[in-house]
């Protein structure tokens, strides 16, 4: 029987995974190797010890509603898109609400996780923490492992012919970055087109003499209210799963069309349907400025250039920024455990190692999604914690070969270069729900269509909140159904800073809306629940 449970890091998969431990009645003990909470989020100008930070000019790219937990609302005066030390409040407030900072040991590092001899019976674990230098032996029944993936930098230099032998001009990864005043006057050379990399090359674009932008050509976000708001819906993972691949993807591809021609601005080619969704406004403009000019892949370095595969030299070129994203280490854990799992695809649902004894490991917040990471890792740890708790019988796990197969069903092929690993995410909707029905919380949108046709089309057509995985079983939140049904409110409080008048239309139009929706959301219902989706695929392309 699981009792006391080891939580690694108090970042995000941290802090819901205490909560969650509290919420099934366990007893974490959470080690955080440096003296706050917030893991990547809480910026810090140095790099002491290694620890990753956010940039100083970060702010989140998917907007509170979409990036809450699921009992705790973000403030309405909050805005949408969160600077990185409004989320650090936010996160605060969290912890302070749950109490949760009093199972936080601070400035403790956990040196290694060990099985105990008696695993096979028992599940045990034996972890060595220090502390100020004074090293702790502890024995816990589960562990958490919330270090995340943003943890040792991706430098593919082999990619680069010459970057690191003729080169006579510096290189070094986002994880260096700041904020701008290093590159002042400088001719910078950005490789990646990331959400990253097109952050940085718009705001070096302020300050250096020139900045190129490398990298496969994606389009990127249009104006308006938060994009995810509109995407990432019930209806429209529905409507994906409906229609044939190929063609969901050449829809997607003509709506972000529709804002701005990407052909013209090189972002994409009109031939294909591939693509990936970069959260930037403002990269558009700074193209048509000329103060961002993206290149084709890089062929070479030479001492103080760039040889592009189309031929043409950028000269003079002072500074590389790799923002090529990071790669995962579990250096506390036992080489016999790590060998156990190469990626994210090699564990259960990304989380279990299917191969150990007893499931007492969970490796929290190591998946990429196309939606919020935070919604999907508190979902993870809600999951996680019913199993360790036990007594519900859909908290249990499969045999170890059902997992197997599982995983070896899901697990993509190689993506051996490094342009491609982003396809590799998964579909926000389809992984929690997958994740929610595992933990007896995913909502039935047919039951609700006959007891609350209200929530029902909310929870249908409207944005794909964490909310919604409150309504039902272990868990569930009396304050849910309203947070669902507010969540607008909520989005247009912080920009009605002044009064202007309103459309006295607007109410009897929802109304309409609702009443026309309804025999679609029927429909759908009727055939999610005769032909179930699978729990979740992996495409070339974003499946929003």
């Amino acid at each position: 029987m699981v009792r006391r449970v080891a939580v690694i890091g108090a970042g995000v998969g941290g802090l819901v995974s205490i909560k969650c431990c509290l919420d099934e009645g366990l007893e974490p003990t959470c080690f955080e190797r440096s003296e706050d909470i917030g893991g990547i989020w809480r910026y810090t100008d140095s790099m002491d010890g290694g620890r990753v930070s956010v940039y100083r000019s970060v702010i989140t790219n998917t907007s509170k509603e979409m990036s809450c937990f699921s009992d705790f609302p973000c403030p309405e005066d909050f805005p949408n898109y969160l600077p990185h030390a409004v989320l650090l409040e936010y996160f605060r407030m969290y912890a302070r609400h749950f109490n949760l900072l009093r199972h936080i040991r601070f400035k403790t590092t956990a040196l290694s996780v060990r099985r105990r001899p008696d695993f096979a019976t028992s599940g045990q674990w034996e972890v060595v923490t220090e502390t100020d230098g004074a090293r702790e032996s502890h024995v816990f029944d589960a562990v958490m492992v919330c270090t995340g993936h943003y943890q040792e930098p991706y430098l593919p230099l082999a990619f680069f012919p010459g970057i690191d032998t003729r080169f006579k001009g510096q290189y070094l990864h986002s994880r260096e970055y700041k904020d701008v005043e290093a590159f002042r006057g400088k001719r910078v050379l950005v490789v990646g087109i990331g959400n990253t990399g097109g952050d940085l090359s718009v705001e070096l674009s302020h300050v250096a003499a020139k900045v190129e932008l490398h990298g496969c050509a994606k389009p990127s976000q249009g104006p308006g209210e938060p994009v995810a708001r509109g995407i990432t819906t019930r209806f429209n993972h529905f409507l994906d799963w409906l229609l044939p691949s190929a063609l969901a993807r050449r829809i997607r591809f003509r709506k972000f069309n529709s804002w701005f021609n990407h052909a013209n601005y090189g972002l994409a080619s009109t031939k294909s349907s591939y693509f990936k969704v970069i959260i930037n406004e403002e990269l558009p403009f700074c193209l048509l400025s000329g103060t961002v000019v993206l290149k084709p892949n890089v062929k070479e370095f030479t001492e103080s250039s760039a040889v592009f595969e189309d031929g043409t030299i950028e000269e003079n070129i002072d500074v590389v920024l790799f923002a090529t994203g990071y790669s995962f280490s579990f250096p506390f854990l036992e080489e016999s455990v790590r060998s156990l799992f190469d990626d994210n695809r090699s564990l259960y649902k990304s989380i279990f190692p299917p191969q150990l004894e007893k499931p007492t490991l969970a490796i929290i917040g190591l998946v990429q999604l196309t939606g919020s990471l935070m919604v999907g890792t508190e979902m993870q740890a809600r999951w996680v914690t019913g199993i360790f708790a036990g007594g519900r019988r859909w908290n249990k796990l499969p045999p170890t070969s059902r997992m197997m197969a599982d995983i070896l069903k899901k697990k993509p092929p190689v993506k051996s270069n490094p342009s491609e690993r982003e396809n590799l995410k998964m579909s926000f909707i389809s992984y929690v729900d997958e994740i929610a029905s595992c933990a007896g919380v995913k909502p039935n949108v047919l039951r609700l269509l006959l007891t609350d046709p209200r929530l029902a089309l909310a929870i249908f057509f409207g944005p794909c909140t964490s909310y919604q995985y409150r309504l039902v079983g272990q868990g569930q939140w009396s304050g849910a159904r309203d947070a669902i049904l507010t969540q607008w409110q909520r989005t247009l409080k912080p920009l009605r800073t002044r009064v202007v008048d309103e459309s006295s239309s607007s109410s009897s139009g929802w109304r309409w809306m609702c009443l026309l929706a309804l025999p679609v959301a029927l429909t759908a219902g009727f055939l999610l629940s005769k032909y179930p989706q699978p729990g979740w695929s992996l495409r070339a392309g974003p499946r929003l």
